[in-house]
């Protein structure tokens, strides 16, 4: 792969970072970057994690523009530059992820009628849940749709991932469901922990985030409430319902680090499986949770595997 010398650091000429109101008045941050010259290759949606903001991704994004793709991102309801769903600005919480669902369905159905085709979807970790959740649903149709390290189940050690749900509705039930469900950091672990570890091999591209977030601390998201948590175990363990993943007719192409430390790689790898058209790409030891900000090796081939699915399933027009 080609090296290109890219600012991460810099929202990139041509983009446009704004404040739009949902359907329902909430305010949302979104990010579009039109193809300013030449025929567009189609158009991409990319959604982020839990805690994700868009800015993390501007390295990924500048690989699709060259090659031609719209890009278009928004940080969900409750993170980011968007309006938060708690009392406490820095706690993650929501009362249902049918709520992103519908967000999801409402800007895709938006960003569909007036973008030039095809229309596919990149979504990482928590964005990927949502999205296939969504597919499962029939709230969007695109023309194929990539999940990143999705949240397909939450890593649980040492319960099931039923018992976990089990004390996490517990937890709503004895104290405020929107008070933290652990102190810091994206899971529950010892003190000195290394939150990088978790995330990524490449120590640059994780100080690229804090520097964002030193730049703008508004944008700062600390741990999940234990209602976004019981939501979440609710959410993924529904999606695993027979019949459910089977119903799904998009082409899907699934990034799988088996040593994920945030996420079930288990999951990841029973949904391929029964997912009807679908292609797994697995990572080993080499990446951990945030594959397309991971150190080049591990990056240059997950956006290998990216284009070429791509180009295979979702021909430009």
């Amino acid at each position: 792969m080609e090296t290109i010398i890219f600012n991460r650091r810099a929202i990139p000429a041509g983009a446009v970072n704004r404040r739009e109101d949902a359907g329902d008045g909430w305010p949302l941050r979104t990010f579009e970057w039109p193809v300013e010259v030449g025929v567009p290759r189609g158009t991409m949606l990319f959604q982020g994690g839990r805690g994700d903001i868009f800015e993390k991704y501007l390295e990924a994004f500048d690989h699709w523009h060259r090659r031609g793709w719209h890009i278009a991102s928004f940080d969900w309801r409750g993170q980011g530059g968007s309006g938060r769903l708690a009392a406490d600005p820095h706690v993650g919480h929501v009362e249902d992820f049918a709520t992103w669902v519908d967000e999801l369905a409402e800007r895709f159905a938006a960003l569909k009628a007036r973008t030039p085709e095809p229309h596919v979807v990149v979504a990482h970790s928590m964005g990927g849940h949502i999205v296939l959740r969504a597919l499962i649903e029939r709230r969007i149709a695109p023309d194929a749709v990539v999940l990143v390290a999705p949240m397909l189940g939450l890593r649980s050690t040492p319960f099931s991932q039923r018992m976990a749900a089990w004390i996490a509705r517990l937890m709503t039930r004895i104290g405020r469901p929107e008070r933290p469900a652990w102190k810091a950091n994206e899971r529950p672990a010892l003190p000195g922990a290394s939150r990088q570890k978790f995330l990524t091999h490449s120590i640059e591209r994780y100080d690229d985030e804090l520097w964002w977030k030193e730049q703008r601390p508004e944008l700062i998201l600390g741990p999940p409430s234990w209602q976004w948590l019981a939501a979440a175990y609710r959410s993924t363990l529904d999606s695993f319902a027979p019949g459910r993943l089977e119903s799904v007719n998009v082409p899907i192409l699934l990034l799988c680090a088996e040593d994920d430390q945030l996420v079930s790689p288990p999951a990841t790898i029973e949904a391929a499986s029964r997912l009807p058209d679908a292609r797994l790409i697995r990572f080993g030891a080499e990446s951990a949770h945030e594959i397309l900000r991971e150190a080049d090796p591990v990056r240059e081939r997950a956006l290998g595997e990216i284009d070429r699915f791509l180009e295979e399933r979702a021909a430009a027009r």
